[in-house]
């Protein structure tokens, strides 16, 4: 496969370092609008033969036109985009008008109801780029969408639940949790504070049969959810997350929520940025110059691609399902991915959470490669087999897991 990606980030970067190792894939073009970030993350690659098979170049990522040349130029099969959401659309439209196949780790961001936000959905998350998926299947062309590690791992491990685990789905949860630590920081979110931002305080969607999609406040439903491995006990919230609109697409479920275990330093930190007004990416002028007031707070804040060699502690990313077994009994059962930081620093050089993202693209477009995940038009990974992607997922030497859960806590080991 010749693979475009188009922004050289954490998760960009990390993305070049995971995918040169791999044979399969015949050629990467890495893209920035700064060069010399591009230039790093090549820096980070193996085999890239003195940028015969791994190269660095230079585009503006909300220049549809530029990002299609670029796809051309490069030859490229897929587009991945490994931006942050708000430039989805230029980049899915410049993948189509090169005839590639597309790839994103987050779907296009959704606009509230106007007058019920924490009741009513506006805009949904992804919903412009499924208008388009017949366009995108009368020319043969797959685009996959919210293909990370959340959404993405989340989404297959709900298909594989479904597929391997149940009988009957009552509900799947999506529970993201972890005890990672960053030594010398007050506040450092270890993944894009843009997104993080955009997704904690945008109201949350809840899925439920007999109501459709529906919002709530911001943090709503905490519970107390056990991750597995001696993680531990967290309070997990609502917040907005593709799942929620992926999921039930292909699966049949009577409910689905996504929650973070974000702490209450975090949220506060949070809520108080959204008091303050400085989640606003409308630009105002300060001094002459205008900059909105998210990009501030993103610039002052560490880059999280930076924080590896600060983090200790891991990173558990699952979906938790409840409902009945094969055999008709009562069941709940989380299926999750693990990351040791100081395991991802060792091995790839990369923090943990921005490798758990990273790999799972890497897998997901080798598949595409070999014929095995291929579905023209836009699809979610649950409309996809479960199985070859966690066998791949495991030859990437972090392995995925699932348990026997009672009342959100794992079962005791006999």
């Amino acid at each position: 496969m010749r693979v475009l990606v188009v922004g050289s980030g954490g998760v960009g970067s990390a993305f070049v370092a995971i995918a040169s190792r791999r044979e399969a894939y015949e050629h990467i073009t890495v893209a920035d609008i700064d060069l010399e970030r591009a230039e790093a993350a090549v820096d980070t690659a193996e085999g890239g033969d003195d940028g015969r098979r791994i190269r660095a170049a230079q585009v503006d990522a909300s220049d549809s036109t530029a990002v299609a040349a670029l796809a051309t130029e490069a030859r490229a099969d897929v587009v991945l985009n490994a931006c942050d959401p708000w430039l989805n659309p230029s980049i899915f439209e410049a993948a189509f008008h090169a005839g590639c196949h597309y790839v994103d780790m987050a779907m296009n961001t959704s606009v509230p109801h106007p007058t019920e936000p924490y009741a009513k959905v506006g805009r949904r998350l992804g919903d412009a780029q499924f208008a388009q998926s017949p366009a995108w299947k009368n020319r043969g062309l797959m685009a996959l969408v919210g293909m990370g590690v959340e959404p993405g791992f989340s989404d297959v491990a709900a298909r594989y639940a479904a597929d391997h685990l149940f009988s009957r789905i009552d509900e799947i949860g999506v529970r993201d949790g972890a005890d990672l630590v960053v030594e010398g920081y007050d506040f450092a979110p270890t993944f894009s504070i843009w997104t993080t931002i955009e997704e904690c305080l945008n109201p949350p969607v809840i899925y439920e049969r007999d109501r459709g999609w529906f919002t709530t406040e911001p943090f709503s439903e905490p519970e107390m959810f056990t991750f597995p491995e001696g993680i531990g006990a967290i309070q997990c919230v609502n917040v907005e997350h593709e799942e929620v609109i992926l999921i039930p697409r292909w699966i049949d479920v009577e409910r689905v929520t996504f929650k973070y275990g974000l702490g209450r330093d975090f949220i506060q930190v949070l809520k108080t940025l959204d008091k303050l007004d400085l989640v606003s990416t409308e630009p105002v002028e300060v001094r002459g110059v205008k900059v909105s007031p998210r990009d501030v707070v993103a610039a002052a804040l560490p880059d999280p691609a930076t924080l590896g060699e600060h983090m200790t502690g891991r990173t558990c990313a699952g979906t938790w399902v409840r409902g009945l077994s094969p055999d008709g009994e009562p069941r709940e059962v989380y299926v999750y991915h693990l990351v040791d930081n100081a395991w991802s620093m060792r091995e790839f050089g990369h923090q943990a959470v921005v490798w758990q993202t990273a790999v799972m693209p890497a897998v997901a477009i080798e598949l595409m490669g070999t014929g095995v995940w291929r579905r023209p038009g836009v699809v979610g990974p649950e409309a996809l087999p479960s199985e070859p992607f966690l066998e791949l997922l495991d030859q990437h030497g972090c392995e995925w897991e699932w348990a026997e859960y009672r009342d959100r806590a794992p079962l005791a080991a006999s």
